[in-house]
Parts: structure tokens; sequence; C-alpha cells
């Protein structure tokens, strides 16, 4: 199992999280997503790797911004 933690912007409330949880989530072959307000960050755990440019798009189409890797 893989894992990755971004860095996001825009995150403000509760609401957020779970609608980032919902955008990761809908990608195959991800298994699990942990997503941390206070940090503004959101670990993935992946059955396989995920290009980075897929889960930006993701993220992005819901209105929030995905600025890199930790």
């Amino acid at each position: 199992m893989m894992r990755k933690t971004l860095k996001i912007e825009g995150m403000t409330c509760p609401h957020c999280v779970e609608t980032i949880k919902r955008a990761i989530y809908s990608i195959e072959g991800v298994s699990h997503v942990e997503v941390s307000l206070q940090e503004g960050k959101v670990h993935v755990h992946m059955e396989e790797e995920i290009p980075f440019h897929v889960l930006k798009s993701a993220v992005e189409e819901w209105g929030y911004r995905l600025v890199g890797e930790v």
C-alpha cells in the first residue's frame, strides 16, 4: 500500500473536509483518506501509485487548491 501527504488550500470548515474526502475517494485505487483541517493536509492511502495530477484534478474540481506533496 502506498501513501501520499498533500497540502490543500481553501478548507475552512468540517463541510470542506467531507467534500475533500468525497473528491479523493472518487478516484479508483484510493483505499483510505484522512483530512486535517487544522494542518491543511490530506493523507491518501492508495492500492497503487496515483499520479499527482489525477489527485489535483479531483480536488480542484470542487474548488480547493492542491498545492503539493509534503
